[in-house]
């Protein structure tokens, strides 16, 4: 194995971009770029839709004008990564894809993709310094939060279930967001 990662080719987000626009890699493509590689995404299922138009629904009423909602939409952490999270809260006032600096917030729903999410795109996250990061764990009906990123990880993490609430450090001022309102019946 190690043999076979010293002949990868990277690819930067330029690169890949330009794939896009030579028709290599098309529009409904369900992928995206992480240290250099590009990744496949999971097909989404009825219970993550369902989470993802909870959220957004749930962000939009109480967020809006603080913060722009942005879901499944890329965001550039550096030249090599540009994951496309199920929803972000950035700065109001940023337009085009986000870098990791516009990000109050970033979430990803995972319903079969936990794994992945808490093992290499985490690790991404804190390492471009996303502050919070929410991973939606539907099959354990519980929401992760990660906050404090470094180059080692995240320094605080917390874990929510049912009948339990939490806020966006970013935006203590919107209220609490009850687990039960983003998990759904």
């Amino acid at each position: 194995m190690p043999m076979l990662a010293e002949k990868q080719r990277l690819f930067t987000v330029d690169e890949y971009y330009a794939m896009a626009c030579a028709g290599i890699l098309h529009e409904d493509d369900r992928i995206e770029l992480i240290d250099g590689l590009i990744i496949a995404m999971s097909p989404i299922g009825d219970p993550h839709v369902d989470c993802v138009n909870h959220l957004n629904r749930l962000f939009v009423l109480r967020i809006d004008p603080k913060a722009i909602v942005s879901v499944q939409n890329p965001v550039r952490l550096n030249d090599f990564t540009e994951p496309e999270p199920d929803v972000v809260l950035i700065r109001p006032g940023r337009a085009g894809v986000p870098a990791a600096k516009d990000v109050l917030l970033l979430v990803e729903v995972s319903d079969t993709t936990l794994d992945f999410d808490r093992e290499i795109k985490l690790p991404c996250y804190a390492a471009a310094g996303i502050p919070e990061v929410w991973i939606v764990a539907l099959q354990e009906e519980r929401l992760e939060v990660y906050r404090k990123p470094g180059p080692a990880g995240y320094a605080e993490e917390a874990s929510f279930g049912r009948g339990e609430e939490l806020t966006v450090e970013a935006l203590p001022d919107v209220g609490t967001f009850a687990v039960d309102e983003i998990l759904g019946s």
